[in-house]
């Protein structure tokens, strides 16, 4: 009876929230510095830090949308390198979006508003990009 673990029922009370070393992890929305991303100890508590990561989760929110407009394979190039080319964009481009995925699921309301602003600006960069690859339909009027 003794070789048995500890199976004594979980506390009563807030059941969403698990402990990670000291800091505790909330399954809901918070909003605050004290939380970890992606890595164990980053932020740590320190704001500067809080502020390079939500600098850093917007970065690659923004690289994914521009990464996610792959140029067309040129007929004159070699089709298989020119895919294999394409692959490895596609492959890079998922695991940043990952990245941002598991960052989100941090549930830290500043990382989340981060993510969201990058892909909101990464997107807009792409469609005024493309807006102005194509003529409009019909010419603007001489005067």
């Amino acid at each position: 009876m003794d070789d048995m673990p500890n199976m004594s029922p979980p506390p009563k009370g807030d059941l969403t929230n698990t402990t990670y070393g000291t800091m505790m992890i909330s399954s809901s929305l918070t909003w605050g510095k004290d939380v970890i991303i992606l890595f164990p100890k980053w932020p740590n508590n320190n704001l500067s830090m809080y502020i390079l990561a939500l600098f850093f989760i917007f970065l690659l929110a923004v690289a994914v949308e521009l990464l996610s407009v792959l140029p067309k394979h040129r007929p004159a190039a070699k089709p298989y390198l020119s895919l294999l080319g394409q692959t490895g964009v596609h492959t890079f481009r998922t695991g940043l979006a990952y990245l941002v995925m598991l960052s989100v699921m941090s549930f830290n309301i500043g990382i989340l508003i981060a993510a969201v602003a990058g892909h909101a600006l990464g997107f807009f960069i792409v469609k005024v990009r493309d807006h102005g690859q194509h003529p409009p339909d019909s010419p603007e009027p001489k005067v």
